[in-house]
């Protein structure tokens, strides 16, 4: 009986290791170009954004290689974001500030705020950016030459994460480990279904003609996560997405305490992992193969375990959880902190997972940037 839980412990921990590494031989970073590149605009929804914004901006406009724009739309912001905006764009005509019309009943406020930039927007190739998102000078051609060169839609990537504190090392670096160790990367290059969108809403280039035959964001107005459901919804009516790793083109801070990752990872939970549909076959996955590994090879050395073959299937199980996290530390610029505690990490994303479920079935509010919303059932 042991023999057989420790071969499917091993099992589930293989599974997304072996995928992971096929994935990071195709999950590569947009190359140069020389050629001429359509107009971009880079869109940035910005709410109480006064701690980042500059800095932001003033990387977005380093950006060489073609024609763009940057429009900041504050989204009622009570900080200092509006005038810090102001100032950088009296002294570079690239920049301009938008205020946010009033949020209609029913909409998310990001997703609002990003319908109303793509309508005053002039490029031919619409860029949504976080406010926290600072761009390397040769982001944007690059971007701009992968989405043209691919004759894809919409691209997307996840720029690399800034991690301080213990909560943010442990959790966010989870984001490339799922996102290679459970997403078939050729699957989702070599057709259009939806059920291969991913992306990262920190950073989207969509062209506009389809953005807006598609719906855009009015299209899905109620969602938390444009970073999921913007592909999701191309995909649906048969156009093609892609990620690029954008790692080493931006970076980004994305929170800065404990109950900003848990809230923030939160807010969004439902329309990723912990969709009802999805939530109890990713969760067994998630401890079979990256949390009993540790549990079992502890358990089998404080025991005296005397099976060579059980000894060696927990051994492999082990070995295989924690290689997809060593090799992300280099490639994707990651702490060794969270890899070392991996299976910790992955027991509070499941825990968020299903505080984030359960919150969903109590009808209970989200609550981000000081504004609740129900999520639709």
């Amino acid at each position: 009986m042991l023999d057989a839980f420790a071969i499917a412990v091993m099992l589930c921990a293989l599974a997304p290791t072996v995928l992971f590494c096929i994935n990071l031989r195709r999950y590569r970073p947009p190359a140069p170009t020389d050629s001429p590149l359509p107009m971009v605009s880079v869109l940035i929804p910005a709410r109480d954004e006064e701690a980042g914004i500059v800095a932001s901006l003033t990387a977005a406009l380093a950006s060489a290689g073609l024609v763009f724009e940057v429009v900041v739309m504050d989204d009622s912001s009570t900080d200092e974001t509006a005038s810090r905006v102001r100032s950088v764009a009296e002294a570079d005509p690239r920049v301009r500030l938008e205020p946010a019309p009033p949020l209609p009943s029913g909409w998310n406020g990001k997703q609002h705020a990003c319908w109303a930039l793509a309508h005053i927007a002039k490029g031919e190739l619409l860029c949504f950016v976080d406010a926290d998102v600072q761009l390397q000078p040769q982001a944007l051609a690059r971007m701009t030459s992968y989405l043209l060169r691919d004759d894809i839609a919409l691209v997307s990537g996840f720029p690399r994460e800034i991690t301080v504190t213990w909560m943010e090392q442990l959790l966010l670096p989870l984001i490339h480990f799922v996102l290679l160790g459970f997403l078939p990367i050729t699957g989702m290059r070599k057709g259009t279904s939806p059920a291969f969108a991913a992306g990262c809403g920190q950073f989207m280039m969509v062209r506009r003609d389809v953005y807006f035959a598609t719906g855009g964001h009015s299209a899905i107005r109620r969602t938390m996560h444009d970073g999921l459901m913007l592909p999701k919804l191309l995909r649906q009516h048969g156009y093609r997405t892609d990620l690029a790793d954008i790692t080493a083109l931006a970076t980004c801070r994305m929170y800065n305490n404990a109950r900003q990752v848990w809230n923030g990872l939160a807010k969004n939970a439902t329309e990723g992992l912990a969709a009802p549909v999805r939530i109890v076959p990713i969760s067994t996955l998630l401890i079979l193969g990256q949390v009993m590994p540790f549990v079992l090879g502890i358990w089998l050395w404080l025991r005296g375990n005397n099976s060579i073959a059980v000894s060696v299937y927990v051994l492999v199980a082990v070995a295989g959880a924690w290689l997809p996290r060593i090799l992300a530390i280099s490639r994707f610029k990651q702490k060794w902190t969270g890899a070392l505690l991996h299976p910790i990490g992955i027991v509070l994303l499941l825990m968020v997972q299903w505080y984030a479920l359960g919150r969903k079935l109590r009808g209970a509010a989200v609550s981000w940037k000081e504004r609740s919303y129900v999520e639709e059932e």
